[in-house]
């Protein structure tokens, strides 16, 4: 199990993975607007596809109506949500 920081910037072209900062904090766009919890559904739906795992096993944990958010990742350390966060 694994925690992940990420800024999260809604209303996007398109949901993809723009960098990480010095502070490890992943910055990805989201295609979907912050109303009614659609940036954080995208979000999750985007992460679980991208690391390979089911959405269940991704938890917001902190930051659910704030552009900065925790999430939580069972069954993944933090090296390989890195390595497959980066892969193209």
């Amino acid at each position: 199990m694994a925690q992940l920081r990420v800024r999260v910037s809604p209303k996007a072209a398109r949901t993809q993975v723009v960098g990480v900062d010095i502070e490890g904090t992943v910055a990805i766009r989201v295609a979907a607007p912050p109303h009614k919890g659609l940036a954080n559904k995208e979000l999750i739906d985007f992460l679980a596809k991208r690391l390979g795992i089911r959405k269940s096993q991704i938890e917001l944990i902190s930051g659910k109506r704030s552009r900065l958010k925790v999430l939580e990742i069972q069954g993944m350390n933090a090296e390989q949500i890195r390595g497959r966060l980066q892969e193209g």
